[in-house]
């Protein structure tokens, strides 16, 4: 009998640690075993997803009493999930052949690809925690490996996320060890725990940090604006983007519905608390951002808060709105960055002040980014206007049913997630504005389109917007709600908690079509008007001089008393954990370094000071 599960863990694996070491002279031929492995992944996960259940059992080792056993299982959420993991990573692949075709470590960058792949796809299958821990490191480290093929600083890039998505995979590490402890078994479909005891607790809160810093959520989120300027788009399109949003929220789901029984009123605060937060201090800080991918990136960490949230509510429209958010997400964002790279390579730059007007020299770029960014900022009926309104929907919900102790804040979770979705908005006018409607520098008028194998996986997820938002029902029916075990019926019991995309959809094209009608007939019979050249005090302006640059559009937000100091606060990075752990790490370096001067009066002193409390704590001397 063939395994599909192992197949489609194992095979991207050893495919992509062996193009690890492949001299890059043969990149024609990684880059096309890259694509047949990633297509043939893709293949078996939706068998996987289709076929029904598959499984797979290895014994690693078997020590006396303790067995260690590798066990590959389907599971509706695992196998959905899976599908598109592996579909973003034929995407991502086609667009790099383009993007990547000069950089110098491209074996590196697609070994690390596959790794990816095979890394999620046994994250996604398992049913070990121990053995889920291990592929997550994979992917940890095929995150490092990718960001280390970008340009300038990408080493410190790669550093600073290996580090600080290390230090909470060591929390990964001592949750499940705890919850071993626990439940006396590292089976997943085996593990209920009720948070009620100190252990438990200790043990959602230490995996919670685990996956909330895979997703990117503050305040665990800083690595990802350093990479978001120095790795390649392909990468930040594949994993900050997509794939690790996937795995994050994955995560979360389990520990909350599968893993643990949450009894504790402070867990169900933390988290709501933690996802509004995320969400209004993020798109504060991508609303001052100057550079493209900065600014894209910390939209990614914003739409984490938001699949927190309608999973912290608690309710089954909820918990579905955070599930199809985060694949929504997936899907905009990744085009996102695919847009944003493909205006980076042709401009030769990221920087918003030095873009403009590329909307006629780029039209299919244009379309497909401005779709994504009106998804993002929840417009309908595109697809994040359907999975906000689905959280919006479970937040009230939460808050009727005086469920847990987060529901008597509904109120505030409410006004952030709507508040943050105005200011995505605004900050996306903002970067439509600076890439593809302003005045086009002298600079940029040669610019074209880009190729269409970077135009193609645009395009497909500019249409996936389109369509999981106006027929929202396919992806809840075939992909969300049975992957988390629920029915239509389960959240359709709040009034409005669903929309009507196909009458929405008709009646917003009516008005589009009445509004360009009435600017037809006014043009008709409007007086002529004379152009003329800009001039000042009798002198014609240079078109540079002309350009209204968007970066200035909410200037006055970040002068303002008191956020000055906040927004000034972040660029020297006093809430970064990388920073101010390395500086209590010097700290503590220095104060060593004055323990072990030399001086051997300071040794007895402290060897005294030492015996003295060996005798207090093992001795009865009081």
């Amino acid at each position: 009998m063939c395994n599909f599960s192992a197949i489609t863990v194992f095979l991207p694996l050893i495919v992509g640690f062996g193009l690890l070491f492949v001299p890059n002279r043969f990149k024609l031929v990684t880059r096309a075993l890259t694509l047949v492995i990633a297509a043939l992944a893709f293949a078996l996960s939706v068998q996987l997803f289709t076929g029904g259940g598959d499984y797979f059992s290895w014994n690693c080792l078997q020590v006396y009493d303790f067995t260690l056993d590798l066990v590959l299982s389907t599971t509706p959420l695992g196998t959905f999930l899976l599908m598109f993991a592996c579909g973003f990573g034929i995407l991502i692949t086609l667009y790099s052949f383009k993007s990547m075709a000069d950089a110098k470590h491209s074996s590196v960058f697609y070994g690390a690809v596959l790794l990816t792949i095979g890394g999620s796809a046994g994250i996604l299958l398992s049913n070990h925690l121990l053995f889920l821990l291990i592929f997550w490191e994979i992917v940890t480290a095929s995150l490092y490996l990718m960001i280390t093929t970008g340009g300038r600083n990408s080493n410190f890039a790669a550093t600073k996320s290996f580090a600080m998505i290390g230090a909470s995979d060591a929390a990964f590490l001592l949750g499940v060890l705890f919850v071993g402890l626990s439940s006396h078994t590292f089976a997943i479909s085996a593990i209920d725990l009720k948070t009620s005891g100190a252990l438990p607790i200790t043990a959602f809160l230490l995996l919670m940090t685990a996956a909330i810093a895979k997703a990117g959520a503050m305040p665990l989120h800083t690595w990802l604006p350093t990479s978001g300027e120095s790795a390649p788009t392909s990468v930040m399109a594949l994993l900050p983007a997509a794939i690790d949003k996937l795995l994050g929220i994955y995560l979360l789901v389990l520990i909350v519905k599968d893993i643990f029984v949450l009894e504790s009123a402070v867990l169900s605060i933390i988290l709501a608390l933690v996802g509004s937060a995320t969400i209004v201090i993020a798109v504060m800080v991508a609303m001052a951002q100057h550079n493209l991918k900065r600014l894209l990136s910390y939209h990614a960490v914003s739409q984490v808060g938001y699949m927190m949230l309608g999973i912290a509510t608690m309710t089954p429209v909820g918990i579905a709105g955070g599930v199809f958010h985060m694949l929504n997400n997936a899907v905009y964002k990744c085009c996102l960055f695919l847009c944003g790279g493909a205006a980076e390579q042709q401009a030769g730059t990221a920087e918003l002040d030095q873009l403009g007007g590329l909307g006629k020299k780029m039209p299919v770029t244009f379309v497909t980014c401005l779709i994504a960014a009106l998804s993002i900022s929840g417009i309908p009926p595109l697809n994040g206007f359907v999975s906000k309104w689905m959280i919006y929907q479970g937040v009230i919900q939460m808050g009727a049913g005086k469920a847990s102790a987060a529901a008597g804040f509904w109120p505030f979770w409410l006004v952030a997630a709507m508040f943050g979705s105005a200011l995505t908005l605004a900050s996306f006018i903002k970067l439509v504005h600076s890439i593809f409607l302003s005045r086009l520098p002298d600079a940029l008028r040669d610019v074209k389109e880009v190729s269409p194998l970077q135009t193609i996986p645009m395009i497909v997820l500019a249409f996936l917007c389109l369509y999981f938002g106006i027929f929202y029902f396919v992806p809840l029916n075939y992909f969300i709600l049975p992957g988390l075990g629920l029915e239509l019926v389960d959240i359709t019991t709040t009034i409005g908690a669903l929309w009507q995309g196909g009458l929405a959809t008709v009646l917003i094209l009516v008005g589009i079509a009445l509004g360009m009608a009435v600017l037809l007939i006014g043009g008709l019979f409007k007086n002529k008007v004379r152009i003329v050249p800009t001039w000042t005090c009798g002198e014609i302006q240079e078109n540079e001089k002309m350009t209204v640059p968007g970066t200035h559009f909410y200037k006055t937000v970040s002068c303002m008393g008191g956020l000055k100091q906040l927004y000034e606060g972040q660029e020297k990075r006093w809430f970064d954990p990388y920073d101010q752990s390395g500086r209590v790490g010097l700290g503590l370096t220095e104060f060593l370094r004055w323990l072990h001067s030399g001086v051997l009066p300071m040794y007895l002193t402290w060897v005294t000071l030492g015996l003295v409390v060996v005798l207090f704590v093992l001795c009865d001397i009081w």
